[in-house]
């Protein structure tokens, strides 16, 4: 069986230069990782949501010069995409593994989404985590935490969600690197787990739009 785990030469990985150098050891090192999670998390949806999940493996195919700087695999409910769907991520970056609920800027019913969470704002900031993080760009490393957040400031997030074009929302945990390699495949499959079942109520409340 294949790793489900993470170890520090995976994310020296991101240190490598040119944009074929990167992918080679992207797909020797880290895409079996992330094929293997896909498949094992995938049933795992299919029966927290009620419906059929697929997993879906960034390929980078569109990348002709800069090399990805993380790389990931989401799960949705469409078998030939996910980015246009509210969906789920396990990825990393050089700094640390990202664990997310996302809508990104293909969704075409962001705006609708971002409504339903404006209206359920008090109940989100009850069950999110303070440790939990939120971003509003799939494309950076960067994310505030929960705690630092004001109820205003979550709600400015989701407004912007439902304005701007090109908004994004995203919310989960950073698993530092440091932390990171110190999991086995038990201890890091857990806390996937718990943190995709934190998550799952986000996801539900996009469902009932």
């Amino acid at each position: 069986m294949k790793s489900l785990s993470f170890e520090r030469q995976d994310f020296q990985v991101f240190e490598i230069n040119g944009l074929d150098e990167r992918m080679n050891q992207i797909k020797e090192h880290i895409r079996p990782k992330l094929e293997a999670l896909g498949l094992y998390f995938a049933p795992f949806f299919t029966e927290a949501l009620g419906e059929d999940v697929f997993p879906h493996v960034a390929k980078h195919a569109r990348r002709s010069v800069n090399p990805p700087n993380d790389t990931w695999v989401a799960f949705a409910t469409n078998k030939r995409g996910y980015k246009m769907l509210p969906h789920f991520q396990i990825g990393l970056w050089n700094s640390h593994i990202f664990i997310y609920f996302g809508l990104i800027y293909e969704c075409p019913q962001k705006s609708e989404y971002a409504r339903a969470f404006s209206f359920h704002l008090d109940s989100i900031k009850q069950c999110i985590p303070p440790h939990f993080v939120w971003s509003v760009d799939h494309t950076k490393p960067t994310a505030k935490t929960q705690n630092t957040l004001s109820a205003e400031e979550l709600d400015e997030m989701f407004n912007r969600l439902a304005t701007v074009k090109k908004a994004e929302l995203l919310c989960g945990i950073h698993l530092r690197k440091e932390d990171a390699v110190n999991l086995n495949d038990e201890q890091f499959v857990n806390l996937v787990k718990e943190t995709f079942h934190t998550l799952i109520p986000l996801y539900k409340l996009t469902a009932s739009v």
